[in-house]
């Protein structure tokens, strides 16, 4: 009997372990093959991975780990009046290299052919500012600079009396963002009644233009699945007529066409697969007779129509120029060709648009590398007289940092030679004149816009700090330009 009672137990023993690893493996399928748990949908607020990479939130685990929800920020932010008053101007800068977005100022006030030893005089300033790079716009006499605000943590948009300097009103809005190479990047855009700014994170500001009183907010990342680029957005936005024009580049809309007395959307270009913002700017251009908006994007450039009827509409793209990090702007060149560059080892590229039945198709022209070639890092190059000017990146072999000129058939015509380097720094032409400013040491140097070979008129150092990367303005001989944490307006005008 013990022998049969010993036996019956170790069957049912089996029995019990078998049933048990049945149910073990059961459990494991149920769990590989459940459907996920439903998740409540939420508005989209921050992209904490491009934050991430971009250094405005922590990575990691620990108290420094992204929280799981964003504090939605009020754009509308705080307001403060100061005294200042406005100045006069006979001409604007209203927005991102200038009235017809060349980076040349034609006509206007004649500008001096030479310095004195000290350099040109100091109209004012220098005025501190939060380290970035935000370059600055002129209007009836007045200066606007996108700032940001360490003490306070938020992006400021500042206006000063282009007279004296002084501050008029500053209207700023809580963004915490963390120091990365600076933080602000961006230039205004201006008309009569509005001023748009983009902040850092991708927050789009509309102001009264003269008051500062909030007309409406934009979150780029919340509203279109923008991705913050690392060091930030450096997209400045674009007005065209009563039309504000974004490339947020996001999951949904590669360009947005909204209301610039609203905000409200009139057109949307969906994102061609999974392009990305870049730090370019959306630029007009009118190509093959058809006016258009470029971006460069990462992923691809891209051409929408800015027509009536069917504005909005992709007429093009091309992914032979993307490119993940591009800080200059598309450049036109004639009606059906755009020059293309950017610095990290990208180089540049001549692009041919071509009318094919109703498509218009896209060639390569010709391709420099990043070593033997022309390109610019920080800055977007300036078409004078069928040539192209810029400041070489680093990147360049022995070329590297010289300011030089370029062909419309990729050849060098000359560049400043070993003596004249030039960092990173921003440029501007005007009355037959190039003002070059030196990232490093800020030195600001006047050269003849010339076609022949390098001519130096002057050079004297005008600022005490670094990373000098912010666009130049020039109104009536007033030459606003700033370093990392200060801005000065010189007078360059012929006596």
């Amino acid at each position: 009997m013990k022998s049969n009672e010993f036996k019956m137990s170790e069957k049912h023993l089996v029995a019990v372990l078998t049933g048990l690893m049945a149910c073990i493996a059961l459990g494991f399928l149920f769990l590989l093959f459940r459907s996920p748990t439903a998740v409540m949908a939420e508005p989209r607020v921050t992209d904490f991975a491009a934050e991430q990479a971009a250094g405005t939130i922590a990575s990691g685990g620990g108290a420094q780990a992204a929280p799981t929800k964003a504090e939605l920020v009020d754009i509308e932010g705080e307001f403060t009046q100061f005294d200042g008053k406005p100045g006069e101007s006979q001409v604007d800068w209203p927005h991102f290299r200038g009235a017809d977005h060349s980076n040349i100022v034609s006509g206007g006030t004649p500008l001096a052919d030479s310095w004195e030893e000290g350099g040109p005089p100091v109209l004012w300033g220098p005025i501190d500012l939060g380290e970035g790079h935000g370059g600055a716009v002129a209007w009836k006499g007045r200066v606007y600079v996108m700032d940001y605000d360490k003490e306070k943590k938020g992006d400021a948009l500042r206006c000063f009396s282009i007279k004296d300097g002084k501050e008029i009103w500053r209207r700023w809005y809580k963004a915490p963002t963390k120091n990365n190479h600076g933080v602000s990047r961006t230039t205004p855009a201006i008309t009569e009644n509005y001023t748009i700014t983009i902040g850092p994170r991708c927050h789009v500001m509309c102001v009264d233009t003269e008051t500062g009183s909030f007309q409406w907010g934009l979150d780029m990342v919340a509203e279109y699945g923008t991705e913050v680029p690392l060091w930030y957005t450096g997209q400045c936005p674009l007005i065209d007529g009563d039309t504000l024009v974004l490339a947020p580049a996001g999951t949904k809309s590669l360009f947005v066409g909204l209301e610039i007395s609203t905000g409200s959307v009139l057109w949307e270009t969906p994102t061609p697969g999974k392009w990305k913002m870049t730090h370019s700017s959306v630029i007009p251009m009118t190509l093959l007779g058809k006016k258009m908006y470029i971006y460069c994007a990462d992923g691809g450039v891209a051409g929408v129509s800015a027509e009536e009827g069917d504005r909005g509409k992709l007429l093009w793209k091309s992914i032979a120029w993307s490119n993940k990090v591009t800080s200059p702007s598309p450049l036109k060149v004639n009606d059906h060709q755009i020059f293309l560059t950017a610095g990290n080892g990208s180089g540049s590229l001549m692009l041919e648009l071509k009318q094919e039945g109703d498509e218009i198709k896209t060639e390569t022209v010709f391709v420099h590398d990043k070593k033997n070639g022309f390109s610019c890092e920080q800055q977007t190059p300036i078409l004078h007289q069928g040539h192209i000017f810029g400041v070489l990146p680093k990147s360049a072999g022995e070329r590297r940092e010289q300011f030089a000129c370029l062909n419309l058939k990729g050849e060098f015509v000359w560049t400043s030679g070993n003596t004249e380097r030039y960092g990173l720094g921003p440029f501007l032409m005007a009355d037959g004149k190039i003002f070059i400013l030196n990232d490093r040491n800020c030195e600001l140097t006047m050269i003849k816009a010339s076609l022949s070979g390098f001519e130096q008129l002057a050079k004297a150092k005008v600022l005490s700090g670094h990373d000098a990367w912010a666009p130049m303005a020039l109104v009536d001989g007033k030459l606003l330009l700033r370093d990392s944490k200060q801005m000065i307006c010189l007078d360059v005008s012929k006596k």
